[in-house]
């Protein structure tokens, strides 16, 4: 199986422009098997819906600690946002393009983005890339950042390699 990797912010993002003063900027790449889907949001949805049970439960432990300092549930994003559109997971869909997809929310403590791109790879193959661009507000931003980016860096890079695992058994 092939595992996901640390890679450099990919300069042609729609979100390249929110790149300046980040708070936190990483992505993550995993090479796609053949016959994976070529629709961004088919590998988007295998990559962020129907997450792990560890990654479940660390969401739970999240909106749980949230809530007594007042930030909205992972829960509640998705329903505000399912009600203005389209989400993945429980993630607004900011934009979409053929080759990008933009997940998304602003809150009161940081605004937070996720790019996934399919792109081609340096074997003629192609990658998934998900790029994580995140401002903070003020310091329980900072605060809460600092506590959940290194789950980030482990959730990202298993949620690629869950995509690709999906994609595998359906080519």
């Amino acid at each position: 199986m092939t595992k996901a990797r640390a890679v450099p912010m990919p300069s042609n993002s729609v979100l390249a422009q929110h790149y300046a003063d980040a708070d936190l900027l990483d992505a993550f790449a995993i090479r796609l098997p053949a016959g994976a889907s070529d629709d961004v949001e088919v590998l988007a949805r295998a990559a962020f819906e129907r997450q792990a049970w560890w990654i479940r439960a660390l969401t739970c432990v999240r909106d749980v600690v949230m809530a007594t300092v007042g930030v909205k549930s992972s829960r509640a994003v998705g329903l505000a946002a399912a009600a203005r559109g389209p989400v993945i997971g429980f993630f607004p869909v900011r934009s979409k393009s053929a080759t990008e997809l933009v997940l998304g929310e602003d809150d009161c403590h940081l605004d937070f983005r996720l790019a996934i791109q399919l792109r081609a790879d340096a074997a003629n193959g192609r990658e998934l890339v998900v790029g994580t661009v995140v401002h903070c507000h003020n310091r329980l931003g900072r605060i809460y950042l600092k506590t959940i980016a290194p789950f980030h860096r482990v959730i990202v890079p298993a949620s690629l390699e869950q995509a690709a695992r999906a994609m595998k058994i359906q080519a």
